[in-house]
């Protein structure tokens, strides 16, 4: 089901499929799934079952949207939060997220404790979809907190190249995975236990 929460739009689920070893001080999750949302067999849709303190945030337009309504959904969320999160992108949404950092005012910025990005996209490249806007050019700025880009050699959306620049332009920690496509549902990442332990490392993180 969904519920608001303020004056933004996050997902809740009324059971769990599955329960992970509770952590001491964990810092709450934001799933940012990319275009087409993401479906209940991919990663984040079994991170959120599986942990009350992930908590999906819903875009009005999931297929052909505008990047600058999704920064200020995100922006809406993240005023509403009672305590700094880790944010767990995938896709354009990482795109998103850099522009977010690029625009946010320093009390927003210190609402986030760090990033997963995950399979990046490259909104100039030439498989990138038609129809979204506004999530190129990526912002190539310093990230003001912990991330860690995770990246695969034949993921048809980013090249080795792109992915390198953005880590090295992000300081994000770079994580490159062989055969992983875009680490997805259909690559067979479904409940991807390796990507949790990285979220766990930021969400445990002094």
């Amino acid at each position: 089901m969904i519920s608001r929460q303020g004056s933004g739009w996050l997902s809740s689920f009324a059971s769990f499929s599955i329960r992970l070893p509770a952590m001491s001080h964990r810092c709450p999750v934001l799933i940012l799934p990319g275009l087409g949302n993401s479906g209940p067999d991919h990663w984040q849709s079994h991170w959120e079952r599986a942990d009350s303190d992930c908590r999906r945030v819903l875009q009005d337009n999931w297929d052909t949207p505008d990047c600058r309504n999704w920064v200020l959904r995100l922006d809406e969320v993240l005023a509403h939060q009672a305590q700094p999160v880790v944010l767990a992108a995938h896709s354009s949404a990482c795109a998103m997220v850099a522009h977010w950092a690029h625009d946010a005012a320093a009390d927003r910025l210190k609402m986030v404790r760090g990033a997963l990005l995950v399979a990046p996209t490259d909104p100039t490249g030439p498989h990138y979809p038609t129809g979204p806007v506004g999530f190129g050019p990526v912002p190539l700025e310093h990230l003001p907190f912990a991330s860690i880009i995770v990246a695969s050699d034949d993921d048809r959306y980013l090249s080795e190249s792109v992915a390198r620049h953005f880590a090295t332009a992000w300081g994000s920690q770079f994580v490159w995975l062989r055969n992983a496509g875009h680490i997805n549902a259909a690559s067979g990442h479904g409940a991807w236990p390796e990507g949790r332990q990285l979220l766990d490392s930021l969400r445990l993180r002094d």
